[in-house]
């Protein structure tokens, strides 16, 4: 076999291994699919975010997403949720998400 097939077969080796899931292992939710959920659980009309700071299914979500991904993510996502429902008053509700899940004005 030549040397090229075998670094291949041994490529696609660890990319199996790194999908599989351990027995009793939670599969990690990715960026998207946190700002999927997140979405989803807005309640807005063309104005405004009603539930962006008082919701208690929103932070547990905020929460698990900052024990699952790195910090710099976290605003990513929640800025890219908010963006998705189209609102007039983004600042207003980005701010309100930032504060509930306890996360510090990003510096860019």
């Amino acid at each position: 076999m030549k040397r090229t097939e075998l670094e291949r077969r041994e490529r696609e080796l660890r990319k199996a291994e790194k999908k599989k899931i351990q027995p009793g292992e939670k599969e990690a939710m990715s960026v998207g699919d946190y700002i999927d959920a997140l979405f989803g659980m807005f309640r807005y009309d063309t104005d405004e975010i009603f539930n962006a700071s008082d919701d208690e299914n929103i932070l547990e979500l905020l929460e698990n997403m900052k024990m699952e991904h790195p910090e710099k993510q976290w605003d990513v996502i929640i800025r890219k949720a908010v963006n998705k429902t189209k609102v007039e008053q983004k600042d207003k509700a980005y701010d309100a998400l930032r504060h509930l899940a306890g996360i510090s004005v990003a510096t860019a």
